[in-house]
């Protein structure tokens, strides 16, 4: 494994430039301060570091890949019936404004080839969300290979601009792993997750069944279903770990605790009620 020892610097560094975008004061007083997705941002920084771009390169495409991010992000928060008119007016703006960032920072520099694939990508997340938010799936293989296109495309797309596609299964099984924890999480702790519902919709006949009031056996069932998922990626992970190209050690780091987060509970969910 080869180690770069100036590799967590590259990261910091690149972090803040991408935090001093992205935080904008006047938006940040009136919309939930948006997530910088870290895990992405080294697999991007752990990718270009390798392929000798420079600094201001390097930083540049970062917080292009991380503003398309965040505009995906906040747009699908638009939809939230919870919030105010004036808060939902905002949230727009906001991702129009992160979206407006982005492709100024790619036609400065000329990136015709990039704007293109990142074009791509968000076009296919975008056709994917309406897929599971829709619910116009027909199975729970659509469900989760959509789910896995939503959390990839847009470093599929990156890392195919550089020819360095070896990193493209990888990055799917990563992203898709990691948002099933989340899914599962969300379930167990709040009994609310759209992943969930979905599976529930697919798999459960009585459709005007709330995700809250399903029985043991029933959430029980839904858990079998991610766990297998899970257990699937996981292997898949920990296969593809030392085929990586170039993998540094704060890479490898992280890779093994996000593994590390998945312990089926499935089989051993404590009955209540």
């Amino acid at each position: 494994m080869i180690k770069l020892p100036d590799i967590r610097q590259k990261f910091t560094d690149i972090k803040k430039q991408v935090e001093q975008t992205v935080f904008h004061p006047y938006l940040l007083k009136y919309i939930e301060t948006p997530v910088i997705d870290e895990d992405k941002l080294l697999i991007l920084v752990s990718i270009m570091d390798r392929l000798e771009l420079s600094d201001n390169k390097m930083k540049n495409y970062a917080t292009t890949m991380m503003l398309i991010q965040i505009a995906l992000d906040t747009h699908e928060h638009i939809s939230n019936a919870a919030v105010d008119e004036i808060s939902r007016q905002l949230t727009v703006l906001a991702g129009d404004y992160y979206s407006g960032l982005y492709y100024k920072l790619l036609a400065e520099s000329e990136e015709i080839v990039m704007i293109k694939e990142l074009s791509k990508g968000i076009k296919e997340i975008n056709e994917h969300k309406v897929f599971v938010y829709q619910k116009e799936l027909d199975g729970i293989e659509n469900l989760m290979k959509s789910i896995k296109k939503i959390e990839s495309s847009l470093l599929v797309k990156f890392s195919n601009c550089f020819k360095v596609d070896l990193w493209n299964e990888f990055i799917a099984n990563l992203f898709f792993f990691k948002r099933l924890l989340l899914e599962k999480k969300l379930f167990l702790e709040a009994g609310s997750s759209h992943l969930f519902e979905s599976i529930k919709e697919l798999t459960i006949l009585n459709k005007n069944l709330s995700i809250k009031n399903l029985s043991v056996k029933q959430q029980r069932d839904l858990l079998v279903i991610c766990d297998r998922y899970l257990d699937s990626s996981k292997q898949f992970l920990l296969k593809g770990i030392d085929q990586l190209p170039y993998l540094n050690d704060m890479l490898e780091a992280r890779i093994t605790s996000i593994i590390n987060e998945h312990q089926p509970i499935a089989k051993t969910l404590v009955e209540e009620g």
